[in-house]
């Protein structure tokens, strides 16, 4: 096995880029629970500071929701679930708690289009009666539409404001999903027709206003799937782009949000930590049968119960053990210790070892190297003044956005500070970051001396300077370099 090494500054900031261990589809279907109720389950969280030429000022949130969206998935395509509360939480000094929240919450609204049939109107079975190249329009059957609120201090007793657009409207159009060419008038049609659902808002305690777009995209992660669920059937050191993208031809649904940074950071404390949540309500009672309309069958009730959570990527899907990973899911940062034993003693190294014997796994336990990774920050980049151990992404707001064409794909491993983990960019590779260091990359940039403080050494981690890739190509030559950032959704039909 040829080990490439990685020059020793660069290894430095790597340290930050594991997430205790994992690699492999982000968040899409990750627990038990979750899998059964789609529209709430969380695939992807993106938090880095605008690379937009002019919006340097701002941070980008994005949130996804609802994986492995099939672009033909008519009739009912992915509208999200009106009984649901989809959040996006800000921990503004380090204490694993949310100091600032964003809500948002769906509304559907069947505009029940009918047709004459032999002197009868009847209702028609598709969300479209023709064309739509705006929003609202009559020819759209559903109308989806959504309202932000903005929840400073705890997410249920806070101050709670709501966010408005011109002319202090509270309520914001959702673009339908992409149905196909013909519905939106070419192939560029719905292009056209989603930008016009970009809305510059008002956001109370901001001086500037910032921007907010929800609905479908492509989806922005690349990850070799069935290879890597399949006893990671590949080769680890293969070349960068050896492997097709499982997910190239998905689509999910974006809730992102521009918030200026002045708005979401205090004096002095630059670091931020994100993570998303959706909550249900506890109580719900299917009706037999259901009133006639549209959305009736189940009735909900009771207080919000959390069912999904997302900040660094991967964290469930390979890091958590089975049984506790609906657990997680329900979890807040603050009580992240009772996971402890799955970051200090990771079972991914042991799983690579064990396939690829020339690649062991590093022999340092616990392994207080991803404690410092995966809990806390890195000191120096991203890592909060007193901080709390917990779980979620981190960026430092005070380091400059790189722009698009000079964006390296492994972020700080690469020696581009303003990517992951130092937050994370739609470009970010976090499959290849997080199994370098899953391997060990900080024992060996910390030197014999443990240079780094953080428990072990190169002799810890003998394949920690491998140059370890799942094959899926992801960069930021992928994507548009203005907000949402995220790619067109595929269409249904061309």
């Amino acid at each position: 096995m040829n080990f490439v090494r990685i020059p020793l500054h660069a290894c430095v900031l790597a340290a930050c880029t594991m997430t205790a261990s994992g690699a492999f589809a982000s968040s899409h279907r990750e627990a038990p629970s979750i899998a059964g109720t789609p529209k709430v389950d969380a695939t992807d969280f993106y938090m880095f500071r605008s690379y937009e030429t002019g919006r340097q000022d701002y941070v980008t949130l994005i949130a996804n929701y609802q994986p492995d969206q099939s672009p033909y998935g008519g009739p009912n395509y992915f509208a999200m679930d009106p009984n649901a509360l989809y959040e996006i939480h800000l921990d503004t000094d380090g204490d694993a708690v949310e100091n600032i929240t964003f809500q948002f919450r769906f509304k559907n609204t069947l505009r029940d289009i009918q047709l004459p049939i032999a002197g009868k109107q009847v209702s028609i079975p598709l969300v479209q009666a023709g064309g739509i190249t705006g929003p609202n329009q009559a020819t759209s059957n559903l109308r989806e539409t959504f309202t932000l609120n903005i929840v400073r201090g705890d997410r249920r007793t806070g101050v709670s404001e709501a966010v408005t657009a011109a002319g202090g409207t509270k309520e914001f159009d959702k673009p339908t999903d992409n149905i196909g060419d013909k519905t939106f008038g070419g192939p560029t049609g719905y292009a056209a027709y989603a930008a016009q659902h970009l809305y510059n808002v008002n956001i109370p305690g901001c001086a500037a206003p910032g921007r907010v777009f929800v609905g479908q995209r492509k989806d922005p992660f690349s990850v070799a799937l069935g290879q890597v669920f399949d006893l990671i059937n590949l080769n680890p050191l293969g070349t960068p782009n050896g492997n097709p993208d499982a997910l190239a031809g998905k689509n999910v649904t974006t809730m992102a949000l521009e918030v200026p940074i002045a708005c979401v950071t205090t004096a002095g404390k630059p670091i931020i930590g994100g993570w998303t949540t959706a909550s249900v309500r506890q109580g719900q009672l299917v009706a037999s049968p259901p009133k006639r309309g549209h959305g009736t069958t189940t009735l909900a009730g009771g207080a919000w119960a959390q069912v999904s959570r997302l900040g660094m990527p991967l964290v469930n899907e390979v890091v958590i053990g089975l049984k506790d990973k609906d657990r997680f899911n329900s979890s807040k940062p603050k009580d992240d210790g009772q996971f402890a034993d799955y970051v200090t003693n990771p079972t991914l190294p042991a799983l690579v070892q064990t396939l690829f014997p020339g690649a062991p796994a590093p022999t340092n336990f616990p392994r207080t190297d991803l404690v410092a990774a995966f809990l806390t920050g890195v000191e120096g980049v991203n890592k909060p003044a007193n901080v709390t151990a917990s779980e979620m992404l981190r960026l430092n707001t005070g380091i400059a956005p790189t722009p698009k064409a000079g964006q390296n794909n492994l972020g700080v491993l690469g020696g581009d500070t303003a990517g992951f983990p130092n937050g994370r960019r739609p470009g970010d590779d976090v499959v290849d970051a997080e199994l370098r260091v899953a391997m060990g990359v900080l024992c060996v940039a910390t030197g014999a001396t443990d240079t780094l403080k953080v428990g072990c050494k190169p002799s810890d981690a003998p394949a920690g300077s491998a140059a370890i890739t799942d094959g899926a190509m992801q960069s930021a030559a992928q994507f548009p370099e203005t907000f949402p950032y995220l790619n067109t959704p595929l269409p249904g039909a061309q």
